[in-house]
């Protein structure tokens, strides 16, 4: 968990093993699958939002959630969290 932290505050390498992941990632793809996302309302770590800031990068059919919780959505909100797995099947 400390290395998680120490990554994030880019003071520690991450595992080199997903550093393709990261670039393909980073350059931002289109995501064309169908995509549920979920925005946390309470989270002090981020402003909650309604999705439009990466709205563009999903040309698939999309929904976005916003659920009154803090931070760890699918242990604060298993249910929504489960809810929007099944759902996104359904899409």
């Amino acid at each position: 968990m400390i290395h998680n932290y120490r990554w994030r505050l880019s003071l520690a390498d991450g595992e080199r093993r997903y550093d393709a992941f990261e670039r393909r990632l980073a350059a931002r793809p289109v995501i064309t699958v169908p995509t549920i996302t979920l925005d946390p309302g309470r989270d002090p770590f981020t402003a909650p939002g309604n999705g439009s800031s990466y709205r563009d990068m999903f040309t698939g059919k999309y929904e976005h959630r916003l659920l009154d919780i803090g931070h760890n959505l699918p242990q604060e909100a298993p249910a929504a969290f489960a809810q929007a797995v099944v759902d996104v099947d359904r899409f």
